[in-house]
């Protein structure tokens, strides 16, 4: 026999599905909704379904029941979010192995793959795509060229599940405006900002129809060949003036830039339990706002810091001197860090924690817009927009596994 108590734990945020065997925890937010029970399966995945429609779809169904499996096959064995069950912990490990291979091996065969093909009697398609490459150089500073084919593979709902990462929308967001997302923290790789805003796995289409987003990341990614275009596909555009400029003001209506604001720098003290941004002297994605009339819109992600450990150099430190002059030069930090073996989560390796990713967006600050901004009103609006980022955190956090007492750190 299975009972749905959703009462039973209201004030740590989980909901719990009692069993003879012992419990089953559904993470994230709480609500109402009437108990249910069912004694086979077909009545307990009724039961489930049910629960995750009442909750409005914020729901992560984890099952730690021993042989469930042999039991209630894959409901018991699953995840619920949204309504929908889906592949659950047993897979994990494989789905994110696809997400590894698939980035890896593009970022790697990219240019491989172009320099091997000039070597051979097919030099002329790489001749051909060269060419290509020089008359199309261009593109990606001019809103690139996105695939909702792409966006919608399902590799990525693989990706999305692992953890698994979901985008919870607070606001609604007018088409008639253009919007600078701020992104907040930056983590190790970036992985929320990456699934909720180049993919469709988190449904960012649905949830705010008529919005465009673009990721801004940097610009030397769209300097090799092959990967560029993949980049494209997925709406991603170079984190560059005129790349922000062209969106804004050429672009129509409906854009939203996401600027993972803290950069390098964040990524640099990002470090499981820690929650805080570098934001103070971030002043760059303000001017941009105010230039264009763009309005401004906080997002926080909680658990992005918690899928990587990473060695951290105190100021100072031979290691902290790298890490800066990597930054000033190349734009990026080489940061000493690791994650789960693929076989065993005891070992070391470059897999993810399998750690919840909420990606929450805040409400929109309505930005003027003002050609030539003063420093005055760069600080005001910038000011506003730190005040509404940590409203944002401290309104949100403890539905999403953070205590009360939790502060976020603004450096």
């Amino acid at each position: 026999m299975y009972t749905l108590c959703p009462s039973a734990t209201k004030s740590s945020g989980s909901v719990y599905i009692e069993h003879q065997m012992g419990l089953c925890n559904i993470g994230f937010p709480t609500a109402e909704c009437t108990c249910a029970m069912a004694s086979h399966r077909k009545g307990y995945r009724t039961s489930i379904l049910q629960a995750g429609k009442k909750m409005e779809g914020q729901m992560t169904f984890h099952c730690s029941v021993p042989n469930a499996k042999n039991t209630l096959g894959e409901v018991m064995d699953g995840e619920v979010m949204g309504g929908e069950v889906m592949n659950g912990p047993s897979s994990k490990r494989a789905q994110m192995t696809k997400q590894d291979f698939a980035n890896i091996t593009a970022c790697v065969a990219c240019t491989l793959i172009l320099m091997y093909i000039l070597c051979t009697d097919c030099w002329a398609i790489a001749a051909l795509y060269l060419a290509w490459l020089v008359f199309d150089w261009n593109t990606p500073k001019k809103g690139g060229r996105r695939s909702q084919w792409v966006r919608n593979w399902a590799i990525w709902r693989y990706f999305r599940d692992y953890f698994p990462i979901r985008l919870v929308k607070t606001h609604n967001l007018l088409t008639t405006r253009n919007y600078i997302f701020g992104y907040h923290p930056h983590g190790i790789m970036g992985l929320g900002a990456f699934c909720n805003f180049s993919t469709e796995a988190t449904g960012v289409g649905q949830k705010f129809p008529g919005i465009r987003p673009y990721l801004a990341t940097l610009a030397g990614n769209f300097r090799m060949p092959i990967l560029r275009d993949y980049l494209m596909s997925g709406g991603i555009c170079p984190v560059n003036r005129d790349s922000i400029d062209y969106i804004l003001s050429k672009n129509g209506s409906g854009n939203a830039i996401i600027i993972v604001v803290g950069g390098a720098a964040e990524s640099l003290n990002c470090t499981p339990g820690k929650n805080s941004v570098t934001l103070k002297n971030r002043k760059g994605f303000v001017k941009l706002a105010l230039r264009h009339g763009a309005d401004l819109v906080p997002v926080y992600s909680f658990g992005e810091n918690e899928v990587y450990k990473q060695v951290i150099f105190e100021e100072g430190s031979w290691g902290r001197w790298v890490q800066k002059k990597f930054q000033k030069h190349i734009g990026f930090a080489p940061c000493i860090f690791h994650g789960r073996g693929l076989f065993s989560s005891n070992t070391w390796g470059l897999l993810p924690y399998s750690k919840p990713i909420t990606t929450v967006v805040g409400e929109p600050i309505t930005i003027p817009k003002i050609c030539n901004p003063t420093q005055k009103e760069v600080d005001f609006y910038h000011s506003m927009y730190v005040d509404s980022l940590i409203k944002l955190f401290d309104k949100y956090k403890s539905k999403f596994g953070l205590p009360e007492t939790e502060v976020l750190e603004v450096n």
